[in-house]
């Protein structure tokens, strides 16, 4: 496989700030005397904020609309994530790697523009070596879908099937099957529990030679 170009997906996958979202929803479900656990962080993860939000309504009983918790989620999350958090293990080397075959990078994250630019703004080092930023506002549907995916190919001048996307969400490696690029999954501890069914590759890092090799 020859790829022209690479997506990567943003929350867990360049950055660990999946731990800050479980901080957030477990401080959303306590204020509410629940419980959250990891089996529902796995169908939340990867999926835009309505759809996580509407499955906290649907398994709670909250009585909420999905805009409410929403906002409170954000000021949780704009709370938290000035604790700190890191760069994902491999990052670096793999754009590093990827700067010296010239290959072009994206970004394609399932989070809004305004969620997005604070963590984005948080890692300037990371975020001026991408060529571009798409979120959940510059779509119609979210992943699952593939529209993100087919928009990063669109600004990337190539087809879906010349671009490898990166993911560590199986929402994320389905959006881009379905988009006709070829996902690479990364497994950490945050998506043990998830099957990557539409993913080609399943790494451990971001400098797995299994990805290192496909440039």
């Amino acid at each position: 496989m020859k790829f022209k170009a690479v997506a990567f997906d943003m929350d867990g996958l360049l950055f660990n700030t999946e731990a800050v979202y479980w901080k957030v929803a477990s401080t959303l479900m306590a204020r509410r005397g629940e419980v959250y656990t990891k089996e529902l962080d796995h169908a939340a993860m990867g999926r835009p904020a309505k759809d996580c939000f509407e499955l906290f309504i649907e398994t709670f009983g909250f009585s909420e609309t999905w805009q409410e918790l929403q906002s409170e989620s954000e000021d949780l999350f704009l709370k938290f994530i000035d604790e700190g958090f890191s760069t994902m293990p491999g990052l670096y080397e793999l754009l590093d790697h990827l700067e010296q075959r010239n290959i072009p990078k994206g970004i394609c994250t399932s989070s809004d523009s305004h969620i997005a630019s604070e963590v984005l703004r948080r890692k300037e080092d990371v975020t001026r070596r991408f060529d571009f930023v798409l979120t959940f506002d510059d779509v119609e549907r979210g992943k699952p879908a593939p529209d993100i995916y087919l928009k990063a190919a669109e600004r990337f001048g190539i087809a879906p099937a010349e671009m490898l996307v990166l993911e560590d969400s199986a929402a994320g490696c389905t959006a881009a099957h379905h988009a006709g690029a070829v996902a690479a999954a990364v497994r950490t501890e945050h998506n043990a529990l998830c099957v990557f069914t539409d993913a080609k590759i399943v790494a451990t890092a971001l400098n797995d030679p299994k990805i290192m090799a496909l440039f």
